[in-house]
């Protein structure tokens, strides 16, 4: 990740979702971001996407050791 921040297209094919997945991230706070400039565009750090991706593996490990998938 070269910048501090990434566009949510970035965000997108990060994680491999759609970009209407990726503005629900942001739009519900599970992912957070700013909205910068006069347009208002999202923009995420680094380090939160980080962060989720993190919770990710955490809520994956519980609901492999609950037994769900």
């Amino acid at each position: 990740m070269a910048g501090r921040f990434l566009s949510l297209a970035e965000v997108q094919e990060m994680l491999s979702i759609s970009a209407t997945q990726a503005y629900s991230l942001v739009r519900t706070g599970e992912l957070p971001a700013i909205q910068v400039g006069p347009k208002k565009v999202w923009r995420v750090e680094a380090a939160q996407l980080e962060e989720y991706i993190e919770r990710q593996y955490a809520r994956t490990r519980e609901r492999i050791a609950s037994g769900e998938m």
